[in-house]
């Protein structure tokens, strides 16, 4: 089963989806197994407030721990290829908590996403 990264506002399943990839709160790590799922938080306080490359740093981090799916709000043209390029599947107009969207996920109710959905610094 694939490593889920979920962008959040905070920790734990009842965490809101944070909108923006690049400056989100943090991901919530999603790994499922045999009739289990865990979950742990990536801090991403490091690109909340940069000037610049905050899509690309974040798109790092999420590789650099092994994520092979993204499920977010929104992501820019920058951080969508830096995901692409490390494989990672992207779903983006993800809302509500991080329980949730892992629920439509499993379901199949995502669409992956072909593109950026939003412009550079959103």
């Amino acid at each position: 089963m694939p490593k889920i990264a979920i962008t959040v506002t905070a920790e734990g399943w009842n965490a809101p989806v944070d909108e923006r990839f690049g400056r989100a709160a943090g991901f919530a790590l999603v790994e499922l197994g045999e009739g289990k799922r865990s979950i742990s938080f990536i801090p991403n306080s490091q690109n909340r407030q940069a000037a610049q490359g905050a899509g690309t740093q974040s798109a790092e981090t999420v590789a650099n721990a092994g994520v092979e799916v993204l499920l977010t709000g929104h992501v820019g043209p920058k951080a969508f290829r830096a995901l692409k390029a490390a494989g990672i599947a992207i779903y983006t107009g993800i809302s509500g908590d991080a329980e949730n969207a892992l629920r439509d996920y499993e379901a199949g109710k995502l669409i992956k996403s072909t593109d950026a959905d939003v412009e550079s610094h959103w």
